[in-house]
């Protein structure tokens, strides 16, 4: 007889405001099996996860969890079920260490109850994130560790709740390919202990590898489900998207067939000469001129974030200089960079890019709000313009400009980010990872905006673990390899494995692969 699914859903749907996030949601999910969830940014798929979470209570609907029904709009209802949930950005206490980042909620203990048995809890958790390929001190600040770490964590604690459907969001955004290796091997041993995954990615090859089938929702509706080997990317593609234009400028960048976006840079306007700042990073020097981009490569912990926020004055350098459009920056000042006209999209939008307690004109015009006020108040005229522009350019997808930003869909929470920065008509843009998390659609449209503002002229500097991007994208690429340039390439000369060669340590370990992503 063949047992009920794990997961069975039934004309789910949520409403917020005028915006239909889910309508008639209908999706199975079998013991065992590994489902695909694909969807452009916006497409509900964010919205399902909450609901099965217990963060979110549906308008209509059902949901039971292997057989059961599932009470709606209770954290604690979905945990007791047996749902484990990893979400796109790690949930974690940045306060406190991986042990009890782990144990948080389910601690182990002895004398009755009395003490805590960390001891124990250490063991388990090491013995964890060592099963994932981690083995990064436990007994430190969790908000100390980098985001690739920080995400492990997440996912170690989901995997230590003996869960029946474990659902990632975008699990890999932030893995080395050595890291995601060992999650998909963590996966495979899940599987086969009659574990359900439900998968939500961008990365469709990493889909087809992994899971055995997929369901697609567009505009918050159910538009196909399927055995993945009964459909090619390029039908997945069609029906997450809709339309054909998206696809064929996704498959042009990974082909590396785009053509420069200026082929005759102008004159230099960043110009970094042997920044160094240990241990981190040493000795690094390079330029980017008017109309240019500039890619810059490595493997996590290259120092590729750390250099730009040293450029935009976040952190202060030990040695070199920064130089834009021929003026010498001090170095430490933000105010300083921007005034110098530079601006970041920095890699964790989340935590360094939005502020989530306001609304969505709030964070696009924040960068303006010097301008923008007189005596202490903001001219909202003046403000509605800014932002109306921005989202018009840009195609954010909104209820209304006074919602609040996490309402919004990844993709276009980082155009929000994005937009903020272009209404300063800034002469040097840093993008740090600006397509990490964000769907096939979105993608391409970042993509066009990136071209067209270096064919107006802008100097881009743009940091990507997207080796494909860089390709496609860049008029040169920076090879970083352990805080130290290793290598420069123009677009004509530029290959995956010439910039995968330079970025890989002097003595890779023999079989692994710890090559850029994806």
């Amino acid at each position: 007889m063949t047992p009920p699914p794990v997961l069975r859903i039934e004309r789910l749907g949520k409403r917020y405001g005028a915006t239909l996030a889910l309508r008639d949601v209908t999706l199975e999910v079998a013991v065992g099996e590994i489902h695909a969830l694909c969807g452009e940014n916006g497409a509900g798929k964010s919205t399902l996860i909450k609901i099965l979470a217990g963060v979110v209570r549906p308008d209509s609907g059902s949901i039971t969890v292997g057989g059961k029904p599932l009470r709606f709009g209770v954290v604690g209802e979905s945990e007791r079920a047996g749902i484990a949930v990893m979400h796109q950005q790690p949930t974690v206490f940045p306060d406190l260490d991986a042990v009890d980042n782990l144990f948080v909620g389910h601690e182990k203990t002895r004398a009755g109850g009395w003490w805590l048995d960390r001891s124990a809890m250490r063991r388990e958790a090491e013995a964890t994130l060592a099963a994932l390929g981690e083995s990064f001190p436990v007994d430190i600040p969790v908000g100390n560790l980098p985001l690739a770490q920080r995400q492990m964590t997440a996912l170690a604690r989901a995997l230590l709740q003996n869960c029946r459907l474990l659902i990632l969001d975008e699990p890999t955004a932030s893995l080395s390919a050595r890291e995601t290796a060992a999650l998909h091997a963590a996966i495979d041993k899940l599987r086969q202990r009659d574990v359900a995954v439900l998968y939500v990615s961008h990365r469709l090859d990493e889909l087809f590898s992994i899971a055995t089938s997929v369901t697609v929702l567009r505009d918050g509706a159910h538009v196909l489900t399927s055995p993945l080997g009964a459909i090619d990317r390029a039908g997945l593609i069609q029906a997450m998207v809709g339309r054909g234009a998206a696809e064929q400028i996704v498959d042009r960048a990974r082909q590396g067939d785009v053509a420069p976006s200026h082929p005759t840079p102008g004159r230099p306007m960043l110009c970094v000469e042997r920044l160094g700042r240990a241990p981190t990073f040493y000795d690094v020097t390079f330029s980017a001129s008017q109309g240019e981009i500039v890619g810059m490569a490595g493997l996590i912990g290259a120092g590729r974030s750390e250099i730009a926020r040293a450029i935009f004055g976040i952190d202060r350098y030990d040695s070199g200089s920064v130089v834009v459009d021929g003026r010498r920056l001090g170095g430490g000042s933000v105010r300083e960079a921007v005034q110098a006209g530079m601006a970041l999209v920095p890699e964790d939008r989340h935590c360094e890019g939005l502020l989530a307690s306001l609304a969505i004109d709030e964070n696009i015009s924040l960068a303006q709000l010097p301008r923008l006020s007189r005596w202490g108040f903001v001219r909202r005229r003046e403000e509605r313009a800014v932002v109306g522009e921005q989202i018009g350019q840009l195609s954010i997808k909104l209820g209304a400009p006074s919602d609040p930003v996490h309402t919004l869909s990844g993709g276009n929470q980082q155009k929000v980010v994005l937009g903020r920065w272009l209404s300063t008509t800034p002469r040097i843009l840093l993008l740090d990872e600006p397509t990490r998390g964000v769907d096939v659609g979105a993608k391409a449209q970042i993509h066009h905006w990136i071209r067209r503002l270096a064919g107006q002229g802008m100097a881009i500097l743009l940091i990507s673990s997207d080796l494909p991007e860089l390709l496609s994208l860049c008029d040169r690429i920076v090879v970083l390899r352990q805080g130290r340039v290793a290598g420069e390439f123009r677009r004509d000369e530029a290959t995956a494995a010439q910039v995968m060669a330079r970025a890989l340590p002097d003595n890779p370990l023999p079989g692994i692969d710890q090559g850029i992503l994806p």
